[in-house]
């Protein structure tokens, strides 16, 4: 029986509180499941978005997608995490990762690191927060026992292995890092086997981790293939008919996404799918017609 889907929204623009709560209750009123904060330089800081998103809603659950590591010391993050799960009434879902672009480590004055210290400082930090906020010592206190959910943002095997060790939400971006923090994406195939090797590290888990994928283009629309062309200077290593069989790309009518979608999650086991706030409308359709499946 497949997990039924959960639909989740990343805001990405800064704006006044009051645009802020509108745009949180029209996410709502559209059906998402989740509101998602990235935590990138030049876009709203995670959690008192989070709050302020709390404020203005009742249903959704508020979650970071996700908190780059690196900006954050373990004991720190432990009490923003605390707080913010009291002050949204437990609706707090924690996304990790260890971060990929080096720029914003730079600006922010951060070692960047090597890739392997990226990881080993993403561990530090799980262990630390299962350590503290697990307590029954550690002030202030988080709503949620025995803790807040755990989404970690993998890609790489160490990361994968981290997150089926860890997490209850494996979150997939469907593409890999490359120079500069740039992304490249995954072909269906490359997606099929870092998904395939996440089971493997996830085979002993006493519960089955909900999966999770960033979609990146949504469009409605009768002609796929006009749709796709802009963004294929954005995609130089692929033909169009391979970058409209990507995973992370969603364009064609509504009844073709609703079947891609719903294939996807025969394929990869992907319930839980985000998009970027670009799309909060147009994807809003889909949203709808899944609704309960």
């Amino acid at each position: 029986m497949p997990r039924p889907f959960r639909f989740g929204v990343n805001l990405l623009s800064p704006m006044s509180a009051a645009e802020w709560r509108a745009k949180c209750r029209r996410a709502e009123q559209l059906g998402y499941d989740v509101i998602l904060v990235p935590d990138h330089l030049g876009m709203p800081a995670p959690f008192p978005s989070l709050v302020a998103a709390a404020e203005a809603t009742v249903r959704p659950r508020l979650g970071t997608f996700v908190l780059n590591a690196g900006f954050w010391n373990p004991a720190l993050l432990a009490r923003e995490v605390a707080t913010t799960d009291a002050l949204t009434g437990g609706r707090l879902e924690l996304g990790l990762g260890t971060g990929y672009v080096p720029a914003e480590h730079e600006k922010a004055g951060l070692p960047w690191g090597s890739a392997g210290e990226r990881v080993d400082h993403l561990l530090r930090t799980v262990q630390e927060l299962d350590r503290l906020l697990g307590s029954e010592e550690h002030e202030p206190r988080p709503v949620q026992r025995p803790r807040v959910p755990l989404l970690v943002g993998a890609n790489g095997d160490r990361v994968l292995r981290l997150t089926a060790e860890h997490a209850d939400i494996a979150a997939f971006t469907g593409a890999r890092t490359v120079e500069n923090g740039k992304l490249e994406p995954l072909t269906a195939e490359e997606l099929d086997e870092r998904v395939g090797r996440y089971q493997e590290f996830a085979a002993g888990r006493k519960e089955p981790a909900e999966l999770n994928l960033l979609i990146q283009i949504v469009e409605l629309t009768e002609d796929r293939a006009a749709a796709v062309q802009p963004w294929l200077s954005h995609l130089p290593n692929l033909t169009e008919d391979q970058a409209l069989r990507l995973p992370l790309v969603l364009v064609g009518t509504l009844a073709e996404i609703v079947d891609q979608v719903l294939a996807q999650r025969e394929r990869y086991g992907f319930s839980y799918l985000t998009v970027l706030e670009p799309n909060m409308e147009s994807f809003a359709k889909v949203v709808e017609a899944l609704h309960g499946r």
